[in-house]
């Protein structure tokens, strides 16, 4: 499968080296041509140097005979006018990355004359995330299946925990609740459990279940916190536009404190139910005279990583629960676990796990089943899919106690019409379910992949 790929930026890379890796032949467009050459001596790609709205320079990448080309420059004009070229030429799909709040609100209309694949909106993907944690606070990370669903949540074991010195089956007999761990973390080990799995403390977990028996879950474990009201946003770039959007219609109070005085106005004309403060939010005086101790959360979503760390750390020194930090850089991500910021979200990551997904999609659409969502968990060491069955098989079925896994891989879910089930042995695949997998094999593009 032939992926061109435009604009290396943060995203562009991120997607180039994960593409490589599963060995499709990957083709990247840039101006800098530093960058490129930085992206050729890692990576097993090739480069085009120039800018990819010139036709020719898209010939010269080969896009007249692209399956895929992909989109990811910091401007939006520039991305949609790559893909009405890339198709005039010949590509077979084409993704855009569109971020301005203007064109994505009318992509519907706009996609049909592009010619467009896909669309995909980082700063609201990560907004929706945000949303997602602030609506269930007891989560670190949430990631969603099934339309919403079914959801995939991880939290750390603490020491005062329950859970601490118990077997995974002796959880599953004790709570009676529909949920499978199927992910753990401890340090740097990673490992998919089976039910003679004892939980530690420092041990974190990913749990996946419908939100009602998560919900019960931690209130069983006498962890449920307060329902969240007052949030204040560090930083009023798009993520926090979209986000004050979404908090504003659940009835929650909106604070956003924002250096630029002409952006404040801006977010004053379209957020009218949420308070805008002109000031640094790294000024811990401002943050005080803002009532940040009144605050149930805090979400830090500047541009610099380093503003975000700092404000975050001083919030959680406020004694603030929930705090949500937006990180750009890999690097930093587990530093920053490490001073007991659990829950960060990257517009990077959300963009890579979604176009991915398009493309596992596209691969395997001869298959018997196709990947309709995909997350890469803890550093990328595990990846956690959902397919749809779309005929009989040697698998459907068939009970899953007759059906022999390869070892690190996990069904974790099977949603069928209404019903979401979480799979004991007798359990079986039918033509039509969805299914998740979680896996360490990062390659799995069929069910066929997982199975002996």
């Amino acid at each position: 499968m032939k992926i061109v790929i435009i604009g290396d930026g943060k995203v562009g890379y991120k997607l180039a080296k994960q593409l490589s890796v599963e060995n499709y032949d990957v083709v990247m467009i840039d101006s800098n041509e530093k960058k490129l050459k930085y992206a050729v001596d890692r990576l097993d790609i090739a480069c085009v140097t120039g800018d990819a709205a010139d036709a020719e320079v898209q010939r010269d990448a080969d896009v007249p005979h692209a399956d895929l080309v992909i989109a990811c420059t910091s401007a939006d004009e520039c991305n949609m006018l790559s893909c009405l070229i890339a198709r005039r030429l010949g590509a077979r799909h084409t993704i855009a990355r569109v971020r301005n709040p203007i064109y994505f609100n009318q992509i519907g209309l706009l996609k049909e004359d592009l010619h467009l694949s896909m669309a995909v909106n980082p700063e609201l993907i990560v907004a929706d995330e945000i949303s997602r944690l602030l609506l269930f606070p007891d989560a670190s990370k949430i990631e969603t299946f099934v339309k919403g669903r079914v959801e995939l949540i991880e939290f750390p074991v603490m020491k005062e925990s329950k859970l601490v010195g118990m077997r995974l089956a002796d959880m599953y007999t004790r709570f009676q609740i529909k949920i499978l761990v199927c992910a753990v973390e401890h340090g740097q080990d990673v490992l998919i459990p089976d039910g003679d799995y004892v939980i530690k403390e420092g041990d974190r977990l990913h749990i996946a279940a419908p939100h009602r028996e998560v919900e019960q879950f931690f209130k069983l474990l006498g962890k449920h916190r307060q329902k969240i009201k007052k949030v204040i946003i560090c930083g009023g770039g798009r993520v926090a536009y979209y986000l004050s959007v979404q908090l504003c219609a659940l009835g929650m109070q909106v604070k956003i404190i924002e250096k630029d005085e002409q952006r404040c106005e801006e977010l004053c004309e379209h957020l009218p139910k949420a308070v805008i403060i002109n000031g640094d939010a790294t000024d811990h005086d401002l943050l005080i005279e803002e009532g940040i101790e009144d605050a149930d959360a805090f979400v830090a979503l500047t541009g610099m990583d380093e503003e975000n760390i700092i404000t975050s750390l001083f919030a959680k020194s406020q004694g603030i629960d929930k705090i949500i930090t937006k990180i750009n850089e890999d690097r930093r991500a587990s530093m920053v676990e490490e001073f007991g910021l659990d829950s960060i979200v990257s517009a990077k990551t959300a963009t890579a796990d979604a176009i991915l997904s398009y493309v596992r999609a596209r691969k395997n659409s001869q298959g018997s089943a196709n990947v309709e969502t995909l997350y890469q968990l803890v550093d990328e060491k595990v990846e956690a899919l959902e397919f749809i069955i779309r005929s009989e098989t040697r698998y459907t079925e068939v009970p899953l106690k007759n059906l022999t896994l390869k070892s690190n891989n996990l069904i974790a879910c099977i949603a069928r019409k209404r019903q979401i089930i979480i799979p004991g042995g007798d359990d079986c695949m039918k033509p039509g379910d969805s299914v998740i997998v979680v896996t360490m094999d990062q390659r799995v593009e069929d069910i066929e992949d997982i199975l002996m």
